[in-house]
């Protein structure tokens, strides 16, 4: 049997954990903006479905910046757990014998004596 990459034996920490964190991030950055920039053009607050998904809304722009940062989270999660996947498995070979400070290249045994 064949051992899973990171990435996948870790699906729902992805889902979970990036979209999570994406939406709670987007959320903060639209809400930030609004601040910023004022309600402007936005003369409807949004309201129930399916009103708070038109980003031309209040509540549906702040909706669609926490999807897009949920979303973007995500990705950023599976590629690094992807990467990091690819560094573990490689195999490292041991690090060749470095000479002591004295410059006299003794192996450790030699040193004991």
């Amino acid at each position: 049997m064949q051992k899973k990459s990171l990435s996948s034996r870790a699906f729902w920490v992805i889902i979970i954990g990036g979209i999570v964190t994406g939406m709670g991030n987007g959320s903060v950055f639209g809400a930030a903006m609004m601040c910023f920039l004022g309600r402007g053009n936005f003369a409807n607050w949004g309201g129930w479905w399916p009103l708070n998904y038109y980003p031309q809304t209040f509540t549906g722009f702040i909706d669609w910046c926490m999807i897009v940062f949920g979303l973007a989270f995500a990705g950023m999660m599976w590629i690094a757990l992807k990467r990091h996947g690819a560094e573990e498995s490689l195999e490292i070979s041991p690090r060749p014998y470095l000479p002591d400070s004295r410059g006299s290249g003794s192996q450790p045994a030699e040193r004991a004596r």
